[in-house]
């Protein structure tokens, strides 16, 4: 689509410059319009529209980045609200007044529009920068860190192409010169590092790689299909996490689209329970998806093309005991009822169909290769009887598809271009390929990816389920597993899971992954911004007596992190009693000079101890004038008042002892029988304002998420410790 962008030189429409840039849309643009004129845009059909915002909406509709403007009726009025309040801007009185307010909302979030960029963050993104030196000076100055951290955020994603457009239309105002905008390709920058798998720059984002490039076999730009197909027997886990992360990176990368479609073909393990928690992970992770649909829903279909493979004389109907099945399929061995006749084979589908007993006796299996060496082309089963209530349709069936015979049927029917699976599925691919040819169908792709295992972590929701059945752990969301609703509840930020995720790339080669890794990206997201607080262990604390310490107890306000305002303040209160960590008092001793956090040096005159010399008491002077930089120990501590807030703090590890599981090797055997330790600890009476879900750094103990947060003085703050990337040990 060719486009032609007329604005006035002392005005360049820079909002729109910029989506259509990062779009990759090509415009030819000329700055000849006489000053005073709206923007305007002329379409290759001679068609003509005008005005800044009417041209940044036109641009976020055409764009192929998804959600650039087209969302749901909320969010789209949304994005209008905020190319309205774009404006202001450009008003010298109104403009810091404006910067304060998009600060505060940007607390709280990262685009200001759901989670994805929309062209309303190209808005604010563009009042700010338009306006040159005011808006550098201010964002050197720290007094907005939200506002700077987004705007930082927004323009090191897309470098290259906002760099262009500033450098051709900021601070050369009125060169009245015309030019064309080829929108070549943002470049990766020289500090960040390029991410490479299978041809495949992960660090690049929708919009920004040239359509040239083929990742995928046979893709077409704007015709990519692809289908994220979890079976609803678990919640969604770290492995989910990466194919369905994939499948949306390659539908924005090809401009296709992604359904998710649940194969829910075995109604033994099958609950809407899992259907409905698999959608909120999914919308978790910000999968943007066209369609949901259900294997259940083509039974009918299904059951047609199986009965027409028998009368095609492709599928046969089998009473080898499954023991046997299994003996004969090993050693190439056909089974006797290979060659039953079409006659016999319905007349023992229909007792199938009827869940007869002589029907549960029998399966279907493909009539494909016995003496293939590929095993999982000896004569699949293709149906088997099942007497349990489907979770969607109840008892209507009593047979039910396997997942090798229906996947490349629905993958088919529903048109998928390409389906992503895990390398542990290699063997079964020409097993995939022969049944769409036996079926009549065309052949769709298979893209193969390594799947993501971690150290010391099962992933086999069968095993999971073990845990939950023998009360090992709360439920799917319980903070050891590894699903996507536990790691979130330990305190992982979606963001570092996608990072992490996006990081290991299309690969295909098998690896481990440890943990620490990902842990630590979450660190560099929650530290630069998480309040600080402090907390003392319950057990033997100590008390710090300061004789000549205030006797009256006085209140300061503090900042919760020093080096970010958007946390907020914290009143402290300073008394002549305070608290401290037994760990810590009894490391001290007698005439020590120390230094109390916040406050200053404190010199320990006597240190009491109990009947069985643990220390119970010590008794100090203040030494405020003392050099902070010469003590050894900088000591965290409490005052003694009633305002304490109760804690709970909790520490979790791996549920296995063991690296890796060797395929014979049974689970239960290494199983850690020491997962969890809480710690009763007391907290400084501001975090009885904690929400759940609110993450914190305990200083000098560590990252923790509120799980539980405040009610009643009785009942204490629940905190789940989060790893923080060094390495995590097998609990004693």
């Amino acid at each position: 689509m060719e486009l032609k962008l007329s604005f006035a030189a002392d005005a360049p429409p820079l909002a729109v410059l910029a989506a259509a840039k990062i779009a990759g849309l090509s415009l030819t643009a000329d700055s000849t319009l006489a000053p005073g004129y709206p923007p305007a845009l002329l379409l290759s059909n001679g068609q003509r529209l005008q005005g800044a915002h009417v041209l940044l909406r036109y641009v976020g509709r055409v764009a192929s980045i998804p959600s650039f403007y087209q969302r749901d009726p909320y969010e789209s009025s949304q994005i209008d609200e905020w190319l309205d309040y774009a404006s202001i801007f450009g008003s010298g009185s109104e403009f810091e007044g404006a910067c304060s307010c998009v600060d505060k909302y940007l607390l709280q979030h990262t685009f200001l529009v759901g989670n994805s960029l929309s062209i309303a963050d190209i808005a604010i993104w563009a009042g700010l920068a338009v306006t040159g030196v005011r808006w550098e000076s201010l964002r050197k100055s720290k007094k907005y860190q939200n506002l700077v951290r987004w705007f930082n955020s927004v323009s090191a994603e897309y470098d290259a192409a906002l760099s262009e457009v500033l450098a051709a239309n900021v601070g050369k105002r009125g060169s009245g010169k015309s030019g064309t905008f080829k929108l070549k390709e943002p470049q990766a920058s020289n500090t960040q590092s390029t991410v490479v798998e299978n041809g495949v720059n992960l660090n690049e984002t929708a919009g920004s790689r040239s359509t040239s490039e083929i990742d995928l076999p046979e893709a077409e730009v704007g015709k990519v299909k692809l289908r994220f197909a979890p079976e609803p027997s678990g919640y969604l886990h770290i492995g989910h996490s990466k194919a369905a992360l994939l499948n949306q990176y390659f539908a924005e990368r090809y401009k296709g689209q992604v359904i998710v479609r649940f194969d829910d073909t075995n109604p033994d393990k099958e609950s809407s329970e899992f259907v409905d928690n698999l959608l909120k992970d999914i919308e978790t992770l910000g999968i943007k998806y066209s369609a949901v649909t259900h294997t259940s829903d083509y039974f009918p279909q299904i059951m047609e093309m199986a009965e027409r493979l028998i009368h095609e004389g492709k599928a046969y109907v089998d009473d080898t005991p499954r023991e046997q099945m299994q003996h004969e399929r090993m050693e190439g061995i056909e089974s006797r009822c290979r060659n039953n006749s079409v006659e016999e084979n319905f007349k023992l589908w229909k007792e199938m169909i009827a869940g007869s007993e002589r029907g549960l006796m029998c399966c279907l299996r493909g009539k494909l290769d016995m003496q293939d060496p590929n095993k999982s082309l000896r004569d699949p089963v293709y149906y088997r009887c099942n007497l349990t209530p489907h979770h969607r349709i109840g008892s209507k069936y009593k047979v039910y598809p396997t997942y090798d015979f229906c996947c490349p049927f629905v993958d088919a029917v529903e048109g998928i271009t390409h389906a992503l699976r895990s390398s542990e599925y290699h063997d079964r691919n020409d097993q995939y390929y022969r049944i769409q040819t036996d079926m009549g169908f065309k052949k769709v792709h298979i893209y193969e990816f390594s799947r993501l295992n971690m150290v010391y972590t099962l992933l086999s929701k069968r095993k999971l389920l073990w845990f939950v059945q023998n009360g090992k752990v709360e439920g799917w969301d319980d903070p050891r597993f590894p699903t996507v609703q536990g790691i979130v509840r330990r305190g992982l930020k979606i963001e570092a899971l996608i990072q992490f995720i996006l990081e290991q790339g299309a690969s295909k080669n098998l690896n481990l992954m440890e943990w620490d890794k990902l842990w630590a990206i979450n660190k560099k997201i929650i530290d630069p911004v998480c309040p600080r607080h402090t907390a003392v262990i319950e057990e033997r604390r100590v008390l710090l007596i300061l004789s000549d310490g205030p006797r009256d107890p006085f209140v300061r306000m503090l900042p919760k992190h020093k080096k970010y305002e958007g946390a907020g303040e914290k009143a402290v209160t300073y008394s002549n009693r305070i608290w401290l960590d037994y760990v810590d008092a009894e490391s001290i001793s007698v005439s020590e000079e120390v230094t109390l956090k916040d406050w200053g040096n404190a010199i320990v005159k006597e240190i009491k101890k109990d009947q069985d010399g643990k220390v119970s008491e010590l008794v100090g002077v203040l030494h405020l004038e003392g050099n902070v930089k010469k003590t050894k120990l900088k000591l965290t501590w409490l005052p003694d008042t009633n305002e304490l807030v109760r804690l709970n703090l909790v520490d979790f590890d791996y549920l296995i002892t063991k690296k890796k599981l060797e395929e014979d090797e049974d689970f239960i055997d290494v199983v850690n029988p020491c997962t969890k330790k809480e710690t009763l600890a007391v907290g400084e009476s501001d975090m009885r304002n904690l929400k759940h879900g609110d993450v914190i750094q305990l200083e000098r103990k560590g990252y923790y998420r509120c799980d539980v947060p405040f009610i009643r003085p009785s009942k204490p703050i629940v905190l789940f410790a989060i790893p923080d990337g060094k390495q995590q040990t097998i609990m004693k």
